[in-house]
């Protein structure tokens, strides 16, 4: 098989090669492995390794973490704290959108999340599933549902991330 290309196709090529070499594009295919494993690297000395908070799914479009519900996570009535749903969803929300960018490059902050606590939970392991609403290059929205051992719905909670270039220090 042979490809002819016009002067046009050259050039387009051309301009192509150079945006991903001047601009540090990642082209390269979805590894769950890797991402669970830089999940596990992020978590070491944070609040989510605090939290007991442990990635254990990933696939293209996205992530999946566990908490452990304990008294760690308690609120003073002996249930899970809204709080600590929160900051699974976020953990999991901000994490996932790691998956789209360069992290040498580019670095992802929380600008708004919001959460609706619809079951409560004393004990056992809930769930936190962030799935890709939009992608855009500069803003990612996930939903985040947490559910319990048995796919109950405990919270649904909305994360809007943003992507920055990373400073040079």
């Amino acid at each position: 098989m042979s490809f002819n290309f016009s002067d046009n196709n050259r050039l387009l090529c051309s301009v192509l090669i150079s945006l991903i070499l001047e601009k540090q594009i990642l082209i390269m295919a979805f590894d769950r492995n890797t991402m669970l494993e830089n999940c596990k690297k992020w978590c070491e000395n944070t609040l989510m390794q605090t939290l007991e908070i442990e990635f254990i799914d990933a696939g293209e479009g996205y992530l999946k973490a566990q908490m452990p519900v304990n008294p760690r996570v308690h609120q003073p009535m002996g249930l899970l704290h809204g709080g600590a749903s929160v900051a699974l969803a976020e953990s999991v929300g901000s994490a996932a959108s790691l998956m789209f960018i360069n992290p040498e490059t580019h670095e992802v902050r929380g600008i708004e999340i919001s959460a609706n606590h619809v079951k409560s939970k004393r004990a056992g392991m809930v769930y936190g599933t962030a799935k890709i609403i939009h992608k855009g290059r500069m803003v990612h929205l996930w939903e985040i549902r947490i559910t319990d051992e048995n796919d109950m719905l405990i919270s649904l909670c909305k994360i809007t991330n943003i992507v920055l270039e990373r400073t040079k220090k």
